[in-house]
C-alpha cells in the first residue's frame, strides 16, 4: 500500500514539474520584441553600410540615410507608445547576403535598409506597411548602349543576393535579351566596374543609382536612363510571428504619415536633390492608417 503511495507521490511530483517547465517555456516563448525592449530598454536597428541614400555609413563612420533617419523616428514613438523614459539605439551593420539571417537568428529587431517586401520574403520575415517605394533602372556609359535591347551581348552589372538581380534577370530573358550578369559584391564595387568600362551598364533601384553617380570617377561619362524597368514596394523586415512588435511598428510609421514628420526626413535624407514622387505621397497618405 504505502509502496503504491510512493509511486502516485513520485507521479505527481513528476507531473507538477512538467507543467512548471511547460509553464516556464511557453512563458518564455509569448516573450517577443516588445517585452524585451520594455525590459532592456534597447532596440536594435540593422542598417547596411554600402546602400546609399537609403542606409549608408557616412564620412563620420555613423548610420545615415532615409530608413535609419525613418527607423530613429520609430524608436522615438516607441519610447512613447511603451511608457519609456528612454530608448536606447544599437546599430547592427548587416550586408544583403546576411541581413534576412540578422532577423532570423534574433540579431536585430529591425531591418532598416532598401528592402522590398515580397511573397517569398515572407516566408523567412515579416513586413510592416510601406516605407517607400522605387523601381530598377540602369546607369549605362555616354559612350556605350543606351537602352535594355541594346545591351544585348554586354555585360550588365547587379548587386548579388538582391530582388533586383532576379528582376535583372527576368527582364533579359523575358525580353530575349542575351547579356552576361556580373555580379557586384557592393553598389561602390558595382559603380567601379562601370568607371573601368568593365561593365556597359549597372542595374539597381533608381534612388540608388541617382546617389551612385555623384560618387563616379568620371560621372560625366555616365548616364542615368529614363525609364523604370521595375517597381520595388519597401517596408521594414521584422522578427516572423511577432504580431504585438509589428503592431507597433506599424502604429508608429502611421503616426509618422499622418502627423507629417515623414517630409522632415525624406528633406534630410534627400536635402533638395529629389521630391517625393506623386505615387510616393500617395503611398503616405494610404499607408497611414487611422487609430
Amino acid at each position: 500500500m504505502q509502496s503504491t503511495r510512493r509511486i502516485r507521490l513520485r507521479s505527481l511530483s513528476v507531473t507538477a514539474l512538467l507543467i512548471t517547465i511547460g509553464i516556464a517555456l511557453a512563458s518564455g516563448a509569448s516573450a517577443g520584441t516588445v517585452d524585451r525592449i520594455r525590459q532592456d530598454k534597447t532596440i536594435r536597428i540593422a542598417y547596411r553600410q554600402d546602400a546609399p541614400p537609403f542606409s549608408y555609413k557616412d564620412n563620420l563612420g555613423e548610420p545615415a540615410g532615409y530608413m535609419v533617419d525613418l527607423c530613429r523616428a520609430v524608436a522615438r514613438k516607441l519610447t512613447q507608445q511603451l511608457g519609456l523614459s528612454s530608448l536606447s539605439v544599437v546599430y547592427v551593420p548587416v550586408t544583403a547576403v546576411n541581413r534576412f539571417e540578422a532577423i532570423q537568428q534574433n540579431k536585430t529587431d529591425v531591418l532598416c535598409e532598401p528592402t522590398s517586401a515580397t511573397l517569398s520574403r515572407r516566408k523567412l520575415v515579416d513586413f510592416s506597411i510601406s516605407t517607400f517605394v522605387d523601381g530598377a533602372s540602369i546607369i549605362i556609359r555616354a559612350d556605350g548602349p543606351h537602352d535594355l535591347q541594346g545591351l544585348a551581348g554586354h555585360k550588365i552589372g547587379v548587386l548579388t543576393g538582391t530582388t533586383t538581380e532576379q528582376e535583372l534577370r527576368h527582364t533579359l530573358k523575358d525580353a530575349g535579351i542575351s547579356a552576361d550578369v556580373i555580379l557586384a559584391k557592393t553598389h561602390a564595387e558595382g559603380l567601379a566596374m562601370l568607371d573601368d568600362a568593365k561593365i556597359s551598364a549597372y542595374f539597381a533601384d533608381r534612388s540608388i543609382l541617382a546617389f551612385l553617380l555623384k560618387d563616379s570617377k568620371a560621372p560625366e561619362k555616365l548616364m542615368l536612363a529614363e525609364n523604370y524597368l521595375t517597381v520595388e514596394p519597401y517596408a521594414l523586415a521584422l522578427p516572423r510571428g511577432d504580431e504585438d512588435f509589428r503592431l507597433a511598428v506599424d502604429e508608429a510609421l502611421s503616426h509618422i504619415y499622418r502627423f507629417g514628420e515623414v517630409g522632415p526626413i525624406f528633406q534630410h535624407t534627400f536635402a533638395g536633390q529629389a521630391k517625393p514622387s506623386q505615387i510616393l505621397q500617395t503611398l503616405y497618405l494610404i499607408s497611414g492608417l487611422p487609430d
